[in-house]
């Protein structure tokens, strides 16, 4: 293993953004509660079962496209909605208007509660790219680029692969291994010379279906076992766990 906590022959890492790069994870549940919470009451009544912002938010949502997880979640609760279309108004009730209802919901949370990085991800990766490997963000947000911008930390990626390039090159989103693979392949890295950082459970199973040399599961909700189960090599709480100093 090397001073960062990687196989030798790792030489490219691809981070997740939300829960691993940002503490945006919890700002995306608490709008997908409020989405879903709103939907569920006006759909089933004031008795309707809430969304529940760990369990919920783990199994459905967590690192998906953001209709494919308003189609996992309506789908555990027996609910279907016509798909709509990606332009959808947020007030529609579709797939894709409660997805862009969510989003609505996200942007107000960010412009008020600010965007935060993790202290401990930023030193290891000006370690990363002190030992001259290749990095990527590969994430499912849409807006991966202003948040990258909000936190001052665009510049540690050679390549971006989120939800508008995703879009763009018709690649199915997480658990689907296709995102983390086009960023291997833009780095020109082969996937087992390739490290997958992943706070999600769908993140862990593409990091498993995409061959990768490492997958690096980031436990910032105690669910180290979960993360095991769904591939992790190895569950930290903090990438600076790992190694690496500035």
């Amino acid at each position: 293993m090397t001073q960062l906590g990687l196989p030798d022959a790792i030489q490219a890492c691809l981070f997740d953004l939300d829960g691993v790069v940002t503490k945006t994870a919890v700002v995306h549940a608490a709008a997908w509660k409020e989405t879903f919470d709103a939907f569920l009451r006006a759909h089933e009544g004031a008795g309707a079962r809430p969304f529940d912002e760990v369990a919920d938010y783990d199994e459905y949502v967590d690192g998906r496209p953001r209709a494919d997880g308003v189609r996992a979640f309506l789908d555990s609760r027996g609910i279907h909605l016509p798909e709509g279309s990606p332009d959808d108004p947020p007030d529609a009730l579709t797939v894709h208007g409660i997805g862009n209802r969510k989003n609505v919901l996200l942007l107000e949370k960010i412009r008020t509660g600010g965007v935060e990085a993790y202290e401990g991800t930023l030193r290891y990766l000006d370690a990363v790219r002190a030992q001259g490997l290749r990095t990527a963000i590969v994430s499912s947000s849409a807006n991966c680029r202003d948040v990258l911008r909000a936190v001052g930390a665009e510049h540690y990626f050679d390549v971006r692969i989120d939800g508008v390039v995703a879009a763009e090159r018709h690649l199915p989103g997480k658990p689907h291994p296709d995102t983390f693979l086009a960023a291997a392949r833009d780095l020109g890295v082969e996937p087992e010379r390739a490290a997958v950082f992943e706070d999600a459970l769908a993140g862990m199973d593409a990091g498993r279906a995409g061959g990768f040399g490492y997958v690096v599961g980031v436990d910032r909700t105690g669910q180290a076992d979960a993360l095991y189960a769904h591939g992790a090599s190895v569950v930290v709480k903090d990438l600076a766990e790992l190694g690496g100093k500035r």
